[in-house]
C-alpha cells in the first residue's frame, strides 16, 4: 500500500492518527513529519511538557496551514500541567470523536514506531470493522528491553484472567480504537494503566480486541517516563480490581449468556436439556473424586445428551460447595445406616471423611440422585418459562 492509497483508505474510514507527547522535544518533530506522510489528520496532545515541544508544535501548525496537505491539530492544556499519558489519550479521543472521526490510531511520540506500519491497522480494521486493534512488538527481538518482556507477559496473564480472552501484545502504545464503541464509557485511569483498562473494558463490551504485527525501535537516546515501581503498582492495582469486577459482573454476564444460548435458545427439546442438566449434577456429586468428566462424556455419549451441558453441570462440586456436598452425603449415609452423623459442616474435609468413607459413600449416591432430579426439574421449569 502506497502512502497516497493509506491517506486515502484512512480518509474512508474517518480515521486519524493521535500522538500524546510529553518532553519528546527530541523526537517529535520527525514523529509528525513521518506520520504526514501516510494520514491526512494528525492529532498531537501536548501533556504539559516542559522541554521545547510547545515551540516546536507552533512551528509546525504554521508549516502545516502554509501547503501542506495534511492537518495537524494541536491540544494543549490551558494550565500547562502534566496529567498523564491517559488523560492525554482520553482528551485526544473525545477531541477526535468531536471531529466526527470513527477510528483513531495512537503512536507514542518518542520514536520507537514506525509510521509505515499505519496501513498494517487500515487492512485489519477494513477486514474488521468496529474492532479495537493493538499492535504486538516481537518480544525475542534485539534491543527489547528485558523489563518490557516482563510487564508485557504480566500483563497479557492478567488479561486472560479477567476477560478470558489472549493477546500477544496488551502494552503496545500503537493501537487502533473504534471511537463509536467509546461512547458513553467514562475511564478513571489517567496515566499508563489507561491502556489496560481500555482494552479490558473493550473487550467486556464484546468488541473484538485483536493483535497485529508490527516493527519497534528502542533508539540509545530514546526518552521513556514510565516509571517502572510507581506505574507497576498502579496497574497491579488496577489488575486487582478489574479481577474482582470480572468475578462479580464479566464471568456472571458470560455464565446467563451461555445458559441463554445453551438452554433457553437451543433447538433441543426442553426435556432433553434438562436431561443433560440433571446427569451432569448426579455425575458431579456422586463420589468417584477426579473422574467425573470422563464419566460425564461416556455417560453423554451413551444417553445423546448435549455434552458441553453435562459436562458442564458435572462440575457443580466447586470448592466452595465440596464441604455441603460431603455433609449432605455424610448426613444421608448416616441416616440409612443409623448412626449419628458427628462431623461439623464448617469443618468438614476430604480427610476427615476418610475414617468414615463407607457412611459417605452409602449416602452420597442417593444424594447425587436427589440433586440431579431437583436440578433438572428446576432447569425444565425455566426453560419452558423462557421459551414461552
Amino acid at each position: 500500500m502506497t502512502a497516497e492509497e493509506c491517506k486515502s483508505r484512512l480518509q474512508t474510514l474517518q480515521c486519524c492518527v493521535i500522538l500524546p507527547t510529553y518532553n519528546n522535544a527530541g523526537t517529535i518533530a520527525r514523529v509528525v513529519n513521518e506520520v504526514a506522510q501516510w494520514t491526512n489528520d494528525v492529532i498531537v496532545v501536548n501533556d504539559g511538557s516542559t522541554d521545547d515541544t510547545h515551540s516546536i508544535l507552533q512551528h509546525l501548525s504554521n508549516v502545516f496551514s502554509n501547503g501542506s496537505s495534511s492537518r495537524l491539530n494541536v491540544i494543549e492544556y490551558p494550565d500547562g500541567l502534566n496529567r498523564g499519558k491517559g488523560y492525554a489519550l482520553k482528551t485526544a479521543l473525545r477531541k477526535a470523536s468531536d471531529l466526527g472521526f470513527h477510528y483513531a490510531i495512537t503512536m507514542d511520540s518518542d520514536g520507537q514506531h514506525f509510521a509505515s506500519d499505519i496501513p498494517v491497522f487500515v487492512e485489519a480494521i477494513e477486514a474488521n470493522p468496529g474492532a479495537m486493534i493493538i499492535g504486538a512488538r516481537n518480544l525475542t527481538a534485539d534491543g527489547m528491553p528485558g523489563k518490557n518482556t516482563f510487564a508485557n507477559k504480566f500483563s497479557n496473564f492478567w488479561f486472560k484472567v479477567e476477560t478470558l480472552k489472549s493477546l500477544d501484545d496488551t502494552q503496545s502504545g500503537f493501537r487502533l480504537y473504534p471511537l463509536e464503541r467509546l461512547r458513553g464509557m467514562h475511564f478513571f485511569t489517567p496515566r499508563y494503566e489507561f491502556e489496560v483498562e481500555s482494552i479490558v473494558r473493550m473487550a467486556w463490551r464484546d468488541v473484538k480486541v485483536m493483535n497485529v504485527p508490527i516493527n519497534v525501535i528502542y533508539p540509545e537516546d530514546r526518552v521513556s517516563h514510565f516509571r517502572p515501581l510507581h506505574d507497576f503498582t498502579r496497574i497491579s492495582i488496577l489488575n486487582t480490581v478489574l479481577v474482582l469486577c470480572a468475578l462479580l459482573y464479566f464471568y456472571p454476564k458470560c455464565f446467563v449468556r451461555w445458559v441463554d444460548k445453551s438452554l433457553i435458545h437451543s433447538t433441543e427439546s426442553a426435556l432433553r436439556l434438562a436431561c443433560g442438566v440433571g446427569v451432569g449434577a448426579m455425575i458431579g456429586t456422586m463420589p468417584i473424586w477426579g473422574f467425573q468428566t470422563i464419566v460425564a462424556l461416556a455417560a453423554a455419549q451413551l444417553l445423546r445428551l448435549n455434552k458441553i451441558i453435562v459436562i458442564a453441570f458435572s462440575n457443580v462440586s466447586l470448592p466452595p460447595l465440596i464441604p455441603f456436598i460431603l455433609y449432605a452425603s455424610m448426613s444421608i449415609g448416616g441416616f440409612l445406616l443409623g448412626k449419628e452423623t458427628q462431623l461439623d459442616a464448617n469443618g468438614l474435609t476430604l480427610e476427615s471423611v476418610e475414617s468414615s468413607f463407607l457412611q459417605y459413600a452409602i449416602g452420597a449416591i442417593p444424594f447425587a440422585v436427589i440433586t440431579g432430579l431437583a436440578l433438572g426439574i428446576i432447569a425444565y421449569i425455566i426453560i419452558r418459562i423462557f421459551r414461552k
